[in-house]
Parts: structure tokens; C-alpha cells; sequence
């Protein structure tokens, strides 16, 4: 009788990995392109949410968003991590899921969609500052004006005229954009390590951010009562593509691709949560959403471009 391998594990790097050197050209155009389906797969979370999962149960759809994803990705890669990579594994679960998928369920249950739309919008703009903190950048103006021009876009497609301002929600929404942005910057600092599938670090993730959740899930939420057909396929959809698809093709991209650049194509995100939400109220977008349509498109184009800068510094890729 034949007996299974044992599972690898990771070798240390000495240090991030290096990008690639196709990321400039059509290299960097598809990878580019490649990485913006992320945030547009993220925007079907709030329809999937409040149409196909059970109502109040935040932590546990976390949970279940994060920790079967990860043991799939787990039992595919076969790969573990080693040394540092055990605790970065936790740090980055926490910061891109554990934390970032309640506070998001926080932020949309205690404001209006829009308005916890335009605040993770917000997102590139602190990126920007993270990667001169985190990374040593140099700060660009460029980006980060692109990425105002981005927030005033999704707000005029997404905030309506009765929008309301509750303290805690803002404060959820601002904590999960920064919570993501600090695990994007980290994730470009940190690398991949030599050997290593995307497969097997978006698995390290999502996986440690599965057990942060297990007990407050259980203990908090509890398991939802009645759950339906529609609810696995919700649970399903948001862990295998939302999770482990995604993940691994975000955290691909951001080692090929400038990280603020990276950021701006999450303003995706809510351009695809209001279009569906349209679609499927049965209404047209007016003119000051589509105003705001082209203002986002508009920043997502320009924060993909390099202005040539002059004077020291340099901007990672």
C-alpha cells in the first residue's frame, strides 16, 4: 500500500521576493488587468449577502468565508509554512480577512450601502501613505489625487440624498479599509517565499484567518438556523471565488504590480455592488451616477500610469 508524500514546507527567503521583470508593457497590462477581476468579484459580496445569506450572523459568514477556503487551498498546495512565515501567515489573515470581512458587515449593517461604500473607496488614498511609512516610497501626488477623484466618483454613484452618518459605522468602514491597506502594504513588503504557490499563501491566510474567527463565530453568531440552499451557494461563492480565487490572484498581482496602483482598481468594488444592486431593483443609473462612473473609470486609468518623477526616491513594483 502506497502511502501520500508529506507535505512541504516553505524554504525562508532572504528577503521580498522579487517582481518579476514582465511587469512593465504588456506584462504589467495583463497582470493588470488580471488583478482589476478581483475587486470586481469582490463587488457581488453585498448582493450575495443580503440576498442569499442568512440576516445578523457577520462573524460566522467571515468564517465561513475565510476558513473552509483555506483548508481547500491547504490540501491543494500541500505546502506550510516555516519560520517567520507562521506568524506573517497570521498577521496578514487577520489584517486582509479576520478583521477587514466583520468590519465591512459592521459598516454596511450600521450605514447606508453608499456611504460604507465610499469610505472603503478611501482605501488607495491610505495605501498611498502606508507604502512611504511601510515600504518607503516615495508619496505619489499623482496617485493620491486620482484616488480623491475616485472617492468623490463612487460617492456620486452610490451615497443617495438621505444618507445618514452613524459614528460607529463610520468608524467600522475607516477601520476595515485601513485594516486591508496595512495587509496590502505588508503583503507587498513581505513577498512570497521561494517555492511557494499564490495557491498556498492565499490558503496560509485565509486558513489562519478562519481559526481567528472559529470561536468568536461560534460563541457571537452561533451557527444560523435554517440554512438553505441558496445560503451554501452564497457560502460557497463567497469562500471558493471571493476567497481563494481571489486572494490568490490579488496577492499574485501585487507583487508584479506599483501597490497604490494595485489599491485604485478597488474602486471596482462598489461600481459593481451599485450595478447589480440596480439591475436587480430594475433601475436605471441617473445622470449624476453615470457622472460618477466616469470619474472612477477615470482614476482607475490614471493611477494604472507612472508620471516620470524627478529627484530621489523610488516606487516599488
Amino acid at each position: 500500500m502506497s502511502t501520500a508524500p508529506p507535505p512541504l514546507t516553505a524554504t525562508e527567503p532572504t528577503g521580498p521576493t522579487a517582481a518579476p521583470s514582465d511587469a512593465v508593457g504588456g506584462g504589467r497590462a495583463a497582470w493588470t488587468a488580471a488583478a482589476a477581476m478581483v475587486p470586481a468579484v469582490w463587488g457581488t459580496t453585498y448582493v450575495v449577502t443580503t440576498h442569499l445569506l442568512p440576516e445578523g450572523h457577520p462573524l460566522f459568514a467571515a468564517m465561513m468565508r475565510s476558513l473552509p477556503a483555506g483548508l481547500i487551498a491547504l490540501l491543494l498546495a500541500r505546502q506550510l509554512p516555516t519560520g517567520s512565515w507562521w506568524w506573517r501567515s497570521v498577521v496578514l489573515g487577520a489584517l486582509n480577512m479576520a478583521a477587514f470581512f466583520p468590519l465591512l458587515f459592521v459598516a454596511a449593517q450600521r450605514l447606508p450601502g453608499g456611504v460604507a461604500a465610499t469610505l472603503g473607496a478611501v482605501q488607495p488614498i491610505l495605501v498611498a501613505f502606508l507604502a512611504v511609512a511601510i515600504l518607503r516610497e516615495r508619496l505619489s501626488s499623482w496617485r493620491v489625487a486620482w484616488g480623491v477623484v475616485g472617492v468623490i466618483g463612487v460617492a456620486l454613484v452610490v451615497i443617495g440624498p438621505r444618507a445618514a452618518l452613524d459614528p460607529v459605522g463610520i468608524a467600522a468602514g475607516i477601520g476595515g479599509a485601513l485594516s486591508m491597506g496595512t495587509g496590502v502594504v505588508l503583503a507587498k513588503k513581505w513577498g512570497r517565499p521561494e517555492g511557494v504557490s499564490p495557491v498556498a499563501l492565499a490558503g496560509w491566510q485565509l486558513a489562519a484567518a478562519g481559526l481567528v474567527l472559529l470561536l468568536p463565530a461560534l460563541l457571537v453568531d452561533g451557527v444560523p438556523p435554517g440554512i438553505d440552499g441558496p445560503a451554501v451557494a452564497g457560502y460557497a461563492w463567497l469562500g471558493l471565488v471571493g476567497g481563494l480565487f481571489a486572494y490568490t490572484l490579488w496577492f499574485a498581482a501585487i507583487r508584479r504590480l506599483p501597490v497604490t496602483a494595485t489599491a485604485l482598481l478597488g474602486l471596482l468594488s462598489p461600481l459593481v455592488a451599485a450595478t447589480l444592486g440596480a439591475v436587480i431593483a430594475g433601475e436605471a443609473l441617473t445622470v449624476v451616477q453615470l457622472a460618477g462612473f466616469a470619474l472612477a473609470l477615470a482614476a482607475m486609468v490614471a493611477g494604472q500610469l507612472n508620471p516620470r518623477q524627478s529627484g530621489p526616491g523610488r516606487e516599488l513594483r
